[in-house]
């Protein structure tokens, strides 16, 4: 019985310390029985005393119990976002690929227009770049040699030229 009473007393005293509660009085109680108890002296335990152990030990259990829930729970969720991460990045990752196909698509389409406007007569070249966008003229006059450019200027739509020109100057 004294072991019995020992081990119990104890018991309690492990999971409420494991718990981190304060439970002060309960605390209080089973000291006082674990020293009677290994003194030699054992003195009943009440039955306030026993039915306070077993709810405070009931609490303890169904807040593991509960926690431990909500731990599998969390577990599962953060396994959830990860995968989804996961397919996030790939996805990202197979976007930024075409991007970047795409743009060296655009790249060696937009060289060969140019090597199409340079095989071109200036006077041609110069009536077919005034129809095109301004931006885009622009463009491929920084992507031209200087000797097609000057033979496309006189050709070209003048205020578009002094566009041109004042933002190459302003470039440097």
């Amino acid at each position: 019985m004294k072991k019995i009473l020992f081990w119990t007393a104890l018991t309690v005293i492990l999971l409420f310390l494991l718990a981190d509660a304060d439970f002060s009085s309960l605390r209080r109680v089973a000291m006082a029985a674990s020293q009677t108890a290994s003194r030699g002296g054992a003195r009943p335990v009440t039955a306030d005393e026993a039915a306070a152990l077993e709810t405070k030990r009931q609490q303890l259990v169904e807040k593991e119990a509960a926690l431990k829930v909500k731990e599998d729970e969390l577990n599962k969720l953060s396994a959830v976002l990860e995968s989804r991460i996961n397919g996030l990045n790939a996805a990202r990752k197979a976007v930024d690929a075409s991007v970047q196909a795409r743009k060296s698509q655009d790249s060696e389409r937009f060289k060969k227009m140019l090597k199409i406007y340079k095989a071109l007569r200036p006077d041609e070249a110069g009536k077919l770049l005034d129809k095109l966008d301004e931006s885009l003229v622009i463009q491929m006059l920084d992507q031209m040699d200087q000797k097609t450019v000057v033979k496309l200027i006189p050709y070209l739509n003048q205020p578009r030229v002094l566009k041109w020109t004042r933002e190459n100057v302003a470039v440097r």
